[in-house]
C-alpha cells in the first residue's frame, strides 16, 4: 500500500476588480510629461535618452523628473500624488 503525499498548489488565487485604463492622449504638444525613474541600473540612462528624443519632437509645456526610493518598493503615495497633480502623462522604464 502506497502512502499518499499531500501536494500544495503555490499559485493561490488572486481576486481583483478590473480597473479602467486612462484614455490615450491624441497629441503630446502642450502636455506636462513626468518621467519616473524606478532606480533600476539603466532606467535613468534610458529615460534621459527617451526624454531627449521626445523633447525634440514634441512641444511639452513641462518635463518633470521623479525618482522612486527603490525599484523593489511601490512609489510613495506622496510621490504619486505629486506626479498626478503636476503632470498630464507619465513615462517610466525598467531597464535592467
Amino acid at each position: 500500500m502506497t502512502k499518499a503525499i499531500p501536494v500544495y498548489d503555490p499559485r493561490g488565487v488572486v481576486e481583483a476588480a478590473p480597473l479602467a485604463t486612462a484614455q490615450r492622449v491624441k497629441k503630446l504638444d502642450g502636455l506636462r510629461l513626468a518621467l519616473l525613474d524606478n532606480t533600476k541600473w539603466n532606467a535613468n540612462k534610458l529615460l534621459r535618452g527617451v526624454r531627449e528624443r521626445l523633447v525634440e519632437k514634441h512641444g511639452f509645456a513641462a518635463v518633470n523628473y521623479y525618482r522612486k526610493q527603490s525599484f523593489s518598493l511601490n512609489a510613495a503615495l506622496e510621490l504619486i500624488d505629486e506626479i498626478a497633480a503636476n503632470n498630464d502623462i507619465v513615462l517610466t522604464a525598467i531597464a535592467d
